[in-house]
């Protein structure tokens, strides 16, 4: 199997799964946020007070964060390949954006010699997960629309903002 620019990392020579070697790779400060969108019926939007979601099993955006940042923390015994790594910090942001979706963000940050987009991708998905799972009593209809990176960046290429 031929290497260039394009070859996926977790496939060796031989094509076998691998975990990629960060031996050799600098130690640098990395960060990466991504997003979750989770569209809510009007049922379970009635149930917004202020800045929080209440279900009968508690607040839902305080428990999304709580979840997602255990999530985050676990990423690698979720994710095969994904190397442990001792995160600095994991911060959350969720509220309803313009199109009355709740839209959730998750930036972690760690120095290491990996990066954390892994990581940030599991935390908001599993938030976003949490929401379905205490809203569902409401409504089935809500939808977890979209989970993308925005940003990376402290590896080997930066994509989107500044991992802020």
């Amino acid at each position: 199997m031929e290497k260039d620019s394009q070859t996926l990392t977790h496939i060796d020579e031989t094509g076998q799964p691998k975990m990629v070697d960060v031996g050799q790779k600098a130690i640098t400060k990395r960060s990466a946020t991504a997003r979750s969108l989770v569209w809510l019926p009007k049922e379970v939007l009635a149930q917004l007070d202020g800045e929080e979601l209440y279900s009968k099993k508690g607040p839902v955006f305080q428990t999304a964060i709580i979840a997602g940042t255990m999530a985050a923390k676990r990423t690698h015994e979720l994710i095969p390949f994904c190397h442990p790594l001792g995160i600095e910090s994991c911060k959350f942001s969720i509220g309803l954006n313009e199109q009355q979706e709740v839209q959730i963000e998750c930036t972690v940050k760690v120095t290491s010699k990996t990066g954390v987009e892994m990581e940030a991708l599991t935390g908001v998905t599993v938030a976003a997960l949490t929401v379905y799972d205490m809203c569902k009593a409401l409504s089935h209809e809500i939808k977890i629309r979209e989970t993308t990176l925005v940003a990376k960046s402290g590896g080997k290429r930066d994509v989107g903002g500044e991992g802020e």
